[in-house]
């Protein structure tokens, strides 16, 4: 049996249920053999959300599970007495004032324990501090929170979004990466299936803020020039509803081209990879998005908004086109064009053998950096970088 080091870290992190990026990472940190031999690990799930639904709601059942929240951290932090604290907080609105609170508890705790040079490390998994950060009372709580921590962030982009209160030799860069699918793990195409047009995909929540409503313009401007594509629609149906979703497919005549498929998972959505060769994902915001991931590991091209940390992962021009300018957008305020998406897609649609090396290209920079064994080796790395964590 392998001896760990001495570094005992408590994980205070999200964790499925509900399923999104930040609790998909945690249960791979959770699960890595790698990160459990290396640490003396303990955890504590930060999600007071049953479902997607429920997140941002207030009731007595969630007060009730975040008052115990609290006393099981204190107390946890008593027992351990850990060497550093790592924890997965939101960065702006009611979900960010309640993990204020979560930070600041921490800190009491760790100084009563009398690890004053214990480390306290803040993972993002989010963005949105540079929205707020001019309001008065956020400024104050910001100073505060991000006093004496160090901080982990997704891309290098995404730096400017803290940069008014954390200084950049206290930050490391830590991209997420996701497990491998084997051949064995997905569902052939049916054999009947021929593929005679080109096959776009957008897998996201039904959202509008995810660009629903863009892309299917950018479709509509498709058509009419003459181009011939499919377009899965793949996700759950959220402030969109089918019912006015597929009202719009109709009035732009595409019921022949575009079909909405709900929310799929597991092998039913690895189905609707293999089938697509350019992935779409116009949003008006994101951090760092798993999907784009699944999409680089299934050899697709990529078009997508260029917004947070999503530069990080899709090299524009070589592994696919980003729209909405050569800088990463860290503001709320930005809403993809549909005619510059559709500039992008159609490119692609004209020279299908730069689409399919663009795709190769994402695919073999997925396997150079963001497997999730090079997630784990990334992380366990970070955390034990030399001057990155510092004293309360």
């Amino acid at each position: 049996m392998k001896n760990k080091i001495s570094s005992t870290i408590l994980f205070i992190m999200h964790m499925p249920p509900p399923v999104h990026g930040a609790s998909m990472v945690g249960k791979y940190i959770h699960d890595s053999k790698l990160v459990n031999e290396t640490f003396n690990c303990h955890y504590i799930n930060l999600t007071t959300a049953d479902t997607l639904a429920d997140i941002g709601k207030i009731g007595l059942r969630k007060v009730k599970s975040f008052v115990k929240l609290l006393n099981s951290i204190e107390k946890e932090i008593k027992r351990l007495c850990p060497d550093t604290v790592y924890i997965t907080p939101n960065s702006a609105g009611g979900a960010f004032y309640k993990d204020f609170v979560v930070v600041e508890i921490v800190k009491r705790a760790m100084r009563k324990c009398g690890r004053k040079d214990g480390n306290i490390v803040l993972h993002f998994h989010n963005k949105g501090v540079s929205t707020r950060q001019e309001r008065w009372l956020d400024d104050k709580l910001y100073t505060r929170f991000f006093k004496g921590v160090d901080v982990m962030l997704l891309a290098e982009s995404l730096y400017g979004d803290i940069s008014k209160y954390v200084e950049r030799n206290n930050v490391v860069i830590c991209g997420n990466g996701i497990p491998d699918y084997s051949t064995e793990d997905i569902v052939p195409i049916k054999e009947s299936y021929e593929k005679e047009l080109p096959h776009l995909l957008f897998l996201s929540n039904m959202m509008t803020t995810k660009g629903v409503w863009e892309l299917l313009d950018a479709l509509y401007i498709l058509k009419r020039k003459g181009q011939n594509f499919v377009c899965d629609f793949v996700g759950g149906w959220k402030d969109i509803h089918e019912e006015e979703f597929c009202a719009r497919v109709s009035e732009y005549g595409l019921s022949d081209c575009v079909y909405a498929h709900g929310a799929k998972y597991g092998m039913d959505k690895d189905v609707f990879f293999k089938r697509a060769d350019i992935f779409v994902l116009p949003s008006y915001t994101e951090a760092f998005p798993l999907t784009v991931l699944e999409a680089m590991q299934y050899g697709l091209a990529v078009v997508a908004s260029n917004v947070g940390g999503i530069s990080g992962q899709v090299s524009d021009g070589l592994t696919g086109y980003l729209i909405g300018g050569t800088e990463s957008i860290l503001t709320l305020d930005y809403k993809p064009n549909p005619q510059e998406l559709s500039d992008a897609i159609e490119k692609l649609l004209n020279d299908m053998d730069r689409c399919r090396t663009m795709g190769q290209e994402g695919l073999k920079r997925y396997k150079q950096e963001f497997t999730l064994q090079r997630f784990e080796e990334r992380f366990c790395e970070c955390i034990q970088k030399p001057g990155f964590a510092r004293k309360i």
